[in-house]
């Protein structure tokens, strides 16, 4: 990402993506396992790109719903990286990490969605 105005959410985000895409590269090339990598790459990378749509919400309940959506995406990522856990594809350390980048995603959702609503 060019652009290092941008806020930190956007830029966090935009980062994860790039570890889910990296993730989801080795799954496929080295573990040959395609279903649990499409739906990684899918949750974990809408996180950042709904966040951009909101960039552009057309009212304030718009901008909540997309930020929501966002929310609910970072949510599905923990599960599917549970899962890669649980059936070892990844291992304790990348699960911790990219558990830990999810859920401080989660945190600050949360809390802009919180502030949007008081506005």
């Amino acid at each position: 990402m060019k652009d290092a105005t941008k806020q930190p959410l956007i830029i966090k985000s935009y980062q994860f993506a790039i570890e889910i895409v990296r993730l989801s590269q080795r799954l496929v090339i080295v573990d040959k396992e395609y279903v649990l990598s499409k739906q990684i790459i899918r949750s974990g990378t809408a996180i950042g790109a709904i966040l951009r749509e909101a960039e552009y919400a057309f009212s304030r309940q718009d901008f909540v719903f997309k930020l929501s959506t966002s929310l609910k995406e970072a949510n599905e990522t923990i599960y599917w990286l549970s899962l890669l856990f649980d059936t070892n594809y990844i291992t304790s350390e990348q699960f911790d990490r990219l558990s830990r980048d999810c859920n401080g995603l989660i945190s600050m959702l949360v809390s802009s969605i919180k502030t949007a609503k008081s506005r």
